[in-house]
């Protein structure tokens, strides 16, 4: 039986990405590149199931095709996504770390040398001792980072997912300011959040962040059976993405009514923030604009500390990865490049401001494009 293929980009551009990877095998002697993040395996081959937290991981060589590795339930979504026909398949009653052994000797060889994700979250050390004990005579070396620094440029096809993300997120924004009121509960709130996002195009339903009254001060809430009052504070950051590529936003809110206070913070909030995008183009290095939000934050008195990042990359992202590691924080020692796409935020009294932006070849492009003020709903 014919099964229809539903590839997330064109071949060339897969393409592009294994001759990225197998130049870098090459300059560094491997023989091939263990890849065992579900991020790795989908950006270099297509594959992607929901099921990727079973044992699953893509062969690199660095000459010739990969190979994937995967549970034998998963055949229909390799047939459907995956552009590269050799696999190996394991079975619930199978030995999954002799099978994968197998599939490593009889396309390397008994002692080949390894470039191994050995930071990926689903290679627990069982796995990987055991995957050293079947082949004894391998070199394996850490390259955590080979294909996950490859990621933080985007092509053109990659941060258009990423716009049709950031649409979705401004559906699901709206649908927070709407729902947003006295005696409607936070789970209800969430509900038409998710709705709204998933109608717009989101794989999945969020919300994001969000949190109300005490909570709202402290990051990373999630929704619960908690009433909405007059007056609380909601913090909110819709996160949906498209074909798993990511943008997301935040915008303060306030139920009922809002003091001079708060529109004077949020309005300080905004002129910070954008104060540090005028800073923002290729070639500047990421301290430069976190340290105008920093600055412009403790200046102005909104914060007697500020510890968190200002700067985090999105794209591919697969939970329970929220984020991927290019980070602005005092210290960093990196700049933007063209085609880098990041979630940039500022976060005093209760109240955020945040945009997900893609780097252009002369500044930035701010992909949400949501109104950007505090919200009383």
């Amino acid at each position: 039986m014919m099964v229809e293929t539903n590839y997330w980009f064109e071949k060339a551009e897969y393409d592009q990405r294994l001759a990225r990877v197998r130049q870098q095998l090459v300059a560094k002697g491997y023989d091939a590149l263990l890849a065992f993040m579900p991020e790795s395996v989908t950006w270099l081959t297509g594959f992607f199931t929901r099921a990727y937290s079973s044992f699953q991981f893509a062969i690199i060589p660095a000459n010739g095709d990969p190979t994937v590795i995967c549970r034998d339930v998963e055949a229909y979504y390799l047939d459907s996504t995956c552009l590269f026909p050799d696999r190996e398949m394991w079975s619930d009653s199978d030995d999954k770390t002799a099978v994968a052994v197998r599939a490593i000797r009889s396309r390397l060889g008994g002692s080949p040398r390894l470039a191994v994700e050995m930071g990926a979250w689903p290679l627990s050390v069982a796995r990987f001792n055991g995957l050293r004990a079947g082949l004894p005579d391998a070199l394996m070396l850490d390259e955590s980072q080979l294909v996950t620094e490859m990621r933080f440029i985007k092509s053109p096809a990659e941060i258009s997912y990423q716009r049709r993300a950031a649409r979705a997120a401004e559906a699901g924004m709206a649908a927070a300011i709407g729902a947003a009121r006295p005696g409607v509960s936070e789970r209800d709130m969430a509900a038409e959040i998710c709705s709204a996002m998933i109608r717009a195009g989101s794989d999945l339903p969020g919300p994001g962040v969000m949190s109300s009254g005490e909570r709202a001060y402290h990051l990373h809430g999630g929704y619960s059976d908690r009433v909405l009052a007059h007056g609380d504070i909601v913090q909110i950051e819709t996160t949906p993405n498209v074909r798993h590529y990511h943008a997301r936003f935040m915008r303060p809110i306030r139920v009922g009514q809002a003091s001079d206070e708060d529109r004077r913070t949020v309005e300080q909030l905004i002129a910070i923030q954008d104060a540090a995008l005028a800073e923002v183009r290729p070639g500047v290095a990421a301290t430069v604009p976190d340290a105008v939000y920093r600055e412009g934050v403790l200046a102005a008195g909104l914060r007697e500390t500020y510890t968190n990042k200002t700067f985090y990359s999105v794209g591919l992202l697969l939970a329970p990865s929220g984020g991927e590691p290019l980070e602005a924080a005092p210290g960093c020692a990196w700049r933007f490049v063209p085609g880098m796409t990041f979630h940039t935020y500022v976060l005093a009294r209760g109240f955020g401001m945040s945009e997900t932006i893609a780097i252009t070849d002369n500044g930035y492009e701010r992909l949400t494009q949501f109104p950007r003020q505090l919200f009383i709903s």
